[in-house]
């Protein structure tokens, strides 16, 4: 049974999903502050954690930018604003996925168990196969089976889904790769709205090409690369 901790200082939305969840299969629990949830992630393991942005105390940011320096765990963040920059931020800081409240819970129920299916399916990778193939495009290179990733020798912190999604841009190397693709092979469901925020900040990363380059265009620029002579 998959643990999940939700972290949210509306104590009603907080019994609400551990409501909904247990009976989906999972062991949940909750915690209305930043830091206590800060301190409950960091002493007992979990399988995935939902962080609301806006929290009393430390911010949902803070509290994910001081997880992600000790653990990997998949986090889905929530947002009253629905902003976009807030979204960005904190995909730049590691969060996995994003829901905007209000939210239907069997949404956020399918977000979740995509998220799941994709890390158990990754530690499921045998190593000793993955270990033998490295993925080179310019000064980028990706190590499979240690899940490293290097630019000019420097490593770079990915999140298992920029990791994912690198890795595909990597294999298929000057190709245009649809948006949905991206998304359905990564996030393992289709697409939503919010998901451009997502493809853009791993983009900028790494300088993929989006829309136009020599004369060609995609329709919409719903389609990336990754550009083999990486050109800036």
């Amino acid at each position: 049974m998959d643990r999940v901790l939700v972290i949210d200082d509306d104590m009603a939305l907080c019994e609400l999903l551990v409501e909904y969840l247990v009976p989906e299969g999972f062991q949940a629990e909750s915690v209305q502050d930043g830091e206590q949830g800060l301190l409950r992630a960091c002493q007992s393991p979990y399988d995935l954690i939902v962080l609301d942005v806006m929290l009393a105390g430390i911010n949902g940011f803070e509290v994910l930018r001081q997880l992600r320096t000790k653990l990997s765990t998949p986090v889905v963040m929530l947002t009253a604003r629905g902003e976009e920059v807030d979204r960005i931020v904190g995909l730049e800081i590691g969060a996995d996925d994003y829901l905007a409240k209000p939210f239907n819970p069997r949404e956020l129920v399918a977000r979740m168990r995509a998220i799941l299916r994709r890390t158990k399916q990754e530690r499921e990778v045998p190593a000793q196969v993955a270990s033998s193939k490295m993925l080179c495009v310019g000064d980028v290179e990706i190590d499979m089976g240690t899940r490293l990733v290097f630019r000019s020798g420097e490593r770079i912190d990915l999140t298992s889904v920029e990791f994912s999604l690198l890795e595909i841009l990597l294999s298929r190397a000057g190709q245009l790769v649809p948006r949905e693709e991206l998304i359905k092979t990564v996030l393992g469901r289709s697409p939503y709205p919010y998901d451009r925020s997502r493809i853009r900040s791993s983009r900028e990363r790494f300088h993929i090409s989006s829309g136009t380059r020599d004369g060609e265009k995609t329709k919409k620029s719903n389609a990336h690369r990754m550009i083999r002579d990486h050109q800036r």
